[in-house]
């Protein structure tokens, strides 16, 4: 087992997790590694003796051996539930709404922004909201009230040119973790918390957490205008931050078993449908307190390992790359 502190020896902070586990997977397996853009971890190539794949961070896949159509697809988050939902997996669903004007002559009536509050309206004034083709939790939230939703819609633009609302759904979120049908793990997602210090209060805390997220390049976490925000937690309560439950925005996953054979067997479905051969399903499980009630939230084509590393599970790592390299015949 390697300590994070040896998997990051000597690599800038901005170093991309794929890349550190691609040149460990390299020397385990007598591969070569070559960093191709002066040791930034950003584009690199690994080869065997008759054969050269090359990888980039950001939007890339980290897993070639998914097709192209198949990763786009799951990236738009309506057009893989679209999917889903005719193969019969049961998925949150929503609808799409664009807030730029740029291409609407290029597309159907009924998801521009003023659309979207309508819609917004139907949903009982509160939905969860992110951008249709974000990552890492990045302004994926609740939000309650209209305008609430119009301050969200004006900070968001900024960023992104689309948005899926979705209907506020209660339950144990899990990630299902497979490879050619097969579950390499599975784990548990818990929201992010702050932990009292006796001294700050509640708003202190929360704030001090959104500057951490912003320093990493993601909305901070939405902050009710509440009174209760001003009470001084004890040192060490910790306070839950509900919405999303990401690792890059301070969620927390830990390994688990599978919730249900149900949510495995829908996850395998999820994959399929979409033709992934690499793909982590999250889905909520005992929505509403019901054991069999199971809806697919997302269905990730370049899903994080991070949660490996940490856990130290290098092994199930090598078992990831070695199928990446053998899929690609470098092995």
């Amino acid at each position: 087992m390697r300590s994070p502190q040896i998997f990051r020896s000597g690599k800038p902070g901005f170093y991309p997790d794929q890349s550190i586990y691609a040149e460990f997977a390299c020397t385990e397996f007598d591969l070569k590694f070559r960093d191709l853009d002066g040791g930034t971890g950003l584009v690199f190539s690994v080869a065997s003796r008759d054969r050269t794949l090359h990888f980039g961070a950001g939007r890339c896949s980290w897993y070639p051996q998914n097709s192209a159509t198949a990763s786009t697809l799951a990236s738009d988050k309506h057009f893989a539930s679209m999917i889903l939902r005719e193969a019969g997996v049961p998925a949150l669903g929503g609808e799409y709404f664009f807030l730029h004007d740029r291409h609407r002559a290029h597309r159907p009536a009924g998801h521009e922004r003023s659309d979207a509050l309508v819609y917004f309206k139907t949903l009982g004034g509160s939905a969860f909201v992110k951008p249709l083709a974000g990552s890492r939790g990045d302004f994926a939230q609740a939000v309650h009230g209209e305008a609430s939703f119009d301050r969200y819609l004006d900070e968001v633009v900024k960023y992104y040119d689309a948005i899926l609302v979705q209907p506020i759904v209660g339950g144990t979120e899990y990630r299902v973790f497979l490879i050619d049908d097969d579950v390499l793990y599975c784990a548990r997602k818990y929201p992010p918390s702050v932990a009292g210090d006796g001294v700050r209060t509640l708003h202190e805390l929360l704030a001090a957490h959104n500057d951490a997220l912003r320093a990493r390049g993601l909305s901070p976490a939405s902050l009710p205008d509440d009174p209760s925000l001003d009470v001084i937690p004890v040192k060490g309560e910790r306070r839950e931050i509900p919405g999303r439950m990401n690792l890059s925005a301070g969620g927390t996953m830990v390994l688990a078993d599978a919730p249900s054979e149900k949510a495995v067997t829908l996850a395998r479905q999820a994959a399929r449908a979409i033709g992934l051969r690499v793909a982590a399903i999250d889905m909520f499980v005992d929505i509403g307190g019901q054991p069999d009630a199971i809806e697919i939230i997302e269905v990730n084509s370049s899903p994080s390992i991070r949660l490996l590393e940490d856990s130290g599970r290098d092994d199930l790592i090598l078992k990831i790359w070695h199928h990446t390299f053998t899929a690609m015949g470098l092995l």
